[in-house]
């Protein structure tokens, strides 16, 4: 199958990317020409054909579309980038999709357009009960969130053979910089996370199951991935050899994570095969020869952490 693949070098991208070559897909990647994304592309020795440009130029998207069967549309700006730059967020992520839609649509047979959407255009569901539903309402509680419900509204509008996933929470498998945005969500917040290997498995079944097509369907790790945020910070900080930081130094208040319902998406494409502990454990493996260390710069690394907290002050002086 010929498949475009945009945000190909990005977290779930890159995984997507790898498993259908795998399969023997004839792959399109269309990347953003960054050093990031071109040293990542030198994992893919088997991939032939990638197109550096800007999912806004409309010319160059429409050029990548020509003579696909199938696009997968990853490419976007997330948070917290998305929210320092409103602007060129919606142009990346709405008129970015809008150019894809329309390159689709200007194709003597339109391909089918898978467009990855995300969990946060349901808001903060801290007060409902879990888990939430796929007809669940829209709450745009930032930049990001509005785009995704805009561009959900653009791809189900286009007459396009059309196909929506909203994933949960897929973590880097890495040792992860610690962000002040880590401590915006409140310890009690539920998460669902989901390993980025099954996010790829979830995406490269869909091509082989019609069902999924004109369906919007929640893609999670399932219960075995259904945490709270102090239990998710915990062990994904544990892998690294660090603890959590004290509770003060967090926000008390709802974020736009929660559990989900994939039972219907599970029936269908068959992609829970990772449990929480595979995620960590995979994390905790790239620590080689540095666990040795982590005892001795713990108590200085853990400092560093907890000065991105624009909480912690007052609490210590409190």
């Amino acid at each position: 199958m010929r498949v475009l693949l945009t945000g190909a070098f990005g977290n779930i991208g890159s995984y997507v990317l790898a498993e259908l070559l795998r399969r023997g897909h004839e792959v399109r990647a269309f990347a953003l020409d960054t050093p990031a994304d071109r040293e990542r592309a030198k994992q893919f020795q088997n991939l032939t054909d990638v197109r550096w440009a800007d999912i806004t130029d409309a010319d160059a998207v429409e050029s990548a579309v020509d003579d696909m069967d199938v696009v997968l549309h990853f490419a976007a700006m997330i948070p917290p980038a998305s929210e320092a730059d409103p602007a060129l967020a919606r142009a990346i992520n709405v008129d970015g999709t809008a150019n894809v839609i329309a390159a689709c649509q200007a194709q003597a047979v339109a391909p089918r357009l898978m467009f990855a959407s995300t969990f946060d255009v349901h808001g903060n569901t801290l007060d409902k009960e879990p888990p939430r539903q796929i007809d669940d309402p829209f709450d745009a509680i930032d930049d990001y969130s509005a785009h995704k419900i805009e561009c959900e509204a653009l791809v189900k509008t286009s007459g396009l053979e059309c196909f929506v996933p909203r994933f949960a929470d897929v973590p880097l498998i890495a040792l992860r910089k610690a962000e002040p945005i880590m401590f915006e969500i409140g310890l009690k917040n539920r998460i669902e996370v989901l390993h980025p290997i099954d996010a790829a498995l979830a995406v490269a079944n869909a091509l082989e199951v019609d069902e999924v097509w004109g369906k919007t369907l929640f893609i999670g790790g399932g219960a075995s991935c259904q945490v709270t945020y102090r239990e998710f910070l915990t062990r994904i900080m544990g892998a690294m050899g660090l603890r959590l930081p004290p509770e003060a130094a967090f926000a008390d208040k709802p974020y736009a994570t929660d559990w989900v319902d994939t039972a219907e998406s599970e029936r269908l494409l068959r992609y829970q095969q990772r449990d929480f502990d595979a995620i960590t454990s995979d994390i905790a493996a790239l620590l080689g020869p540095r666990r040795y260390v982590m005892p001795l710069v713990r108590p200085f690394v853990q400092r560093s952490i907890l000065r991105l907290s624009p909480y912690w002050p007052a609490a210590r002086a409190g």
